[in-house]
């Protein structure tokens, strides 16, 4: 699996292939995206709304969007934030993993998380979190799985959806 940073051309905007990869990533998750409320229809995601969603997250200076690819192909994203807004919250996060639907049980989420985790243990951070859906418990066992453990139940910043606050520590 190849990673790289996801950037946007100088006119802030994704070039039209790309987007279309992603637009098919994205949709191919309708099962999420029906849970989690962020598209309006989660069975018609299109182009100008994935442009946006990831034009807002890349506005933010701490965030960082990692497209994984396989064969040529995008398989997989994750949106990390390497400082969450709550100053008392010391551990970088990691927004969103989305596996291509067709692509899942493959490995290509584990070797995300595992490649997120050694770049934040590399830049010398302890631990990592992220919040999962209440409403999603396979998204749960896929990172109790990996090693997380709840640490926490809120609602979500953008949205007060209920979520487990799960953490892995990354230094034993």
């Amino acid at each position: 699996m190849i990673l790289e940073p996801l950037t946007l051309s100088p006119d802030h905007a994704l070039p039209g292939p790309l987007l279309t990869e992603l637009t098919a990533l994205y949709a191919s998750n309708h099962a999420f995206y029906a849970l989690s409320g962020d598209f309006p229809d989660p069975h018609d995601i299109r182009p100008e709304q994935v442009a946006k969603a990831l034009a807002d997250e890349l506005a933010n200076p701490d965030v960082e969007v990692l497209q994984a690819r396989s064969a040529g192909q995008l398989v997989a994203i994750a949106i990390t934030l390497a400082h969450h807004p709550d100053p008392g919250d010391p551990d970088p996060w990691i927004g969103l993993l989305l596996v291509d639907a067709a692509h899942q049980g493959k490995g290509h989420g584990r070797q995300l998380a595992a490649y997120i985790e050694d770049r934040f243990r590399e830049a010398g951070r302890d631990a990592v979190r992220l919040a999962a859906l209440d409403n999603n418990p396979g998204a749960f066992a896929f990172w109790t799985t990996i090693g997380y453990e709840t640490i926490g139940h809120r609602k979500d910043r953008q949205l007060g959806r209920p979520c487990a606050v799960i953490r892995k520590i990354l230094h034993q």
